[in-house]
């Protein structure tokens, strides 16, 4: 190792240390958790999949697609959006990088704060700024995705023109591109309520275990345990 590696560890205590692997576990392993397993039930990406494929059916069913093209395009929107906000976020982190004193200084004087070096405030804000464009890319590749679908929509023949093979593979392959632009949407959002997690870590390391769980206890509450999943569920299954 290097003599500056090891100035980094001697910089970080282990209490930090522990908190930010901790979080990082959280963050990805939830990630990983939420998109593959249903823990029981039907998540919500579940449940919406089988409503954009029901839409993309009676998309290649329509002779106007309109409609179907101003839903992608409020999605876009949407999306652009965040992005926008995001990249005003990370200009505000990266500033904060010339404010680590004055930080340094206003957090010290809380009753509750743990002492913290320089370099070790550096690297909290470091951490917050790599959430955010973690946030960012997933924003920005959920509307390429997006534009995808666009073309979709555009190049789907007409009602008159599809065979058996195309009403049964269009409407799945156009459903799976809105569906992947729906997750890296959802990625960046979550990216969002973790970041929150990470703010306390700025106070005391010990606000990290605790806000790290809470946040995961949310976000799994909203996609697997939500009144609007049940809604959802319950209409699904009765059309069914």
């Amino acid at each position: 190792m290097t003599d500056q590696t090891y100035m980094l560890f001697e910089t970080v205590p282990l209490l930090d240390a522990i908190a930010l692997a901790w979080f990082v576990l959280g963050f990805f392993g939830y990630a990983a958790v939420a998109d593959k397993i249903a823990w029981g039930k039907r998540p919500m990406a579940v449940v919406l999949d089988d409503y954009r494929l029901r839409w993309m059916e009676r998309m290649l069913a329509r002779d106007n697609r309109m409609a179907d093209v101003q839903i992608i395009t409020a999605y876009i929107r949407t999306g652009a959006l965040f992005i926008s906000a995001t990249l005003l976020i990370l200009a505000g982190i990266v500033a904060l990088l010339g404010q680590i004193e004055n930080l340094r200084v206003l957090i010290h004087d809380l009753s509750m704060a743990h002492p913290a070096s320089r370099r070790l405030m550096e690297i909290r804000v470091f951490v917050l700024l790599a959430v955010f464009v973690y946030a960012f890319f997933k924003f920005a590749w959920c509307l390429r995705q997006f534009n995808y679908a666009l073309v979709m929509i555009g190049a789907a023949p007409m009602p008159q023109d599809c065979g058996e093979a195309v009403l049964k593979q269009y409407p799945v392959r156009a459903a799976q591109i809105i569906g992947r632009g729906f997750n890296n949407f959802n990625r960046g959002l979550r990216s969002y309520y973790f970041a929150l997690a990470l703010l306390p870590w700025f106070i005391n390391p010990m606000f990290l275990f605790v806000t790290t769980i809470w946040v995961i206890l949310v976000v799994s509450r909203r996609d697997f345990r939500s009144v609007t999943l049940k809604t959802l569920s319950d209409i699904d299954e009765a059309s069914a």
